[in-house]
């Protein structure tokens, strides 16, 4: 069993800062691309950010400065570094994973986090 757990999601104040963590466990021959998608109230689910295995970036413009998604490849785990929050970067957030396994590569998710952004 694949599993992608997510961590660090909360309430903050505008301006403020949060951690997000992903991490893939179980019978894992390779963890590549990881990326981090939001669900605004409303709205359909975006990329947020993504990286690549052997580190490449991208990110959406809206964030582009803000958030820093980052990776440990020997903990299978993702992060998102989220700073300078706004109002507007409230959403679930939710941890994907491309993973090989015995069966062969798989798209995974995580069960997702709220991140709520007011005073």
């Amino acid at each position: 069993q694949v599993q992608l757990v997510e961590f660090g999601g909360g309430l903050v104040q505008p301006g403020g800062s949060l951690r997000l963590s992903c991490a893939a466990s179980g019978s894992i021959a390779n963890v590549y691309t990881m990326a981090w998608y939001c669900t605004a109230p409303g709205k359909q689910r975006e990329l947020v950010a993504l990286i690549t295995k052997s580190g490449s970036t991208n990110y959406a413009d809206s964030v582009k400065g803000r958030f820093t998604i980052s990776r440990d490849n020997a903990k299978n785990t993702a992060y998102l570094h989220m700073n300078s929050l706004k109002p507007g970067d409230t959403a679930v957030y939710w941890c994907n994973a491309d993973i090989l396994v015995g069966l062969g590569l798989t798209d995974y998710w995580g069960q997702g986090t709220q991140v709520t952004v007011s005073s």
